[in-house]
């Protein structure tokens, strides 16, 4: 044999080692992996150190939107340990959609839609407000703009029936008029664009198949 072939062997025989160590020392990959996202290059990353995964460590997620050490951190602490598939983003995510979602719906007066995602208090508290403005011969009429701010208010939880709670501020912007029976325009201006706070929590039992929140109550 050559001594070129021979190299050529001694270098195959490194290459498979270098690949096997390496396998043992990362594990092997089983199904779907979303692709990293690069974030936008004028937005800087807070360097991160507490990267170990610790017993009764810092949970970085929930340092993102409460203070450590406070009763909403600690309460999404026992969320996540009730339930340990629940993400606080994720969460906000999906309550940005149910505002727009629950908003409009309730000035259109077709609450029925998301009746779903409302407890019985507050579809009651809706229904009637719609009831009192059909019985005015009032219409609403709205349109959303956008979201300008979203923030993780407060959280509560509850061991003993694993029921958590939390509250959302939602600053919104949306156009909005009311209209008489004749269609005349009784209240706002539909070119003006108008900006609206409001706190809304959220409840659901943690740890059962229903993944759905319910709004349970609504205030400013």
């Amino acid at each position: 044999m050559s001594p070129s072939a021979i190299q050529l062997l001694v270098l195959a025989g490194i290459a498979i080692f270098l690949i096997l160590r390496l396998k043992n020392v990362l594990g092997t990959r089983d199904g779907f992996e979303k692709p990293p996202v690069a974030a936008p290059a004028e937005v800087k990353e807070k360097p991160r150190h507490d990267f170990e995964v610790i017993d009764g460590g810092p949970d970085l997620e929930i340092a993102d939107y409460a203070e450590p050490g406070s009763d909403t951190a600690e309460a999404l602490t026992k969320m996540k340990t009730a339930e340990p598939g629940f993400s606080v983003r994720e969460f906000l995510d999906g309550a940005k959609g149910a505002y727009e979602m629950i908003l409009m719906a309730f000035e259109r007066g077709d609450i029925k839609s998301v009746e779903a995602f409302l407890s019985e208090d507050v579809n009651e508290a809706f229904v009637e407000t719609i009831a009192l403005r059909e019985d005015q011969g009032l219409k609403v009429e709205a349109s959303f703009v956008g979201l300008r701010e979203l923030e993780l208010n407060s959280a509560s939880f509850d061991a003993a029936t694993a029921e958590a709670e939390i509250s959302v501020l939602f600053v919104a912007e949306l156009t909005s008029v009311v209209r008489n029976s004749e269609g005349e325009i009784v209240e706002g201006n539909p070119n003006e664009i108008k900006r609206q706070r409001d706190i809304w929590t959220f409840a659901r039992r943690m740890g059962v198949d229903d993944p759905n929140w319910q709004l349970v109550a609504t205030g400013g």
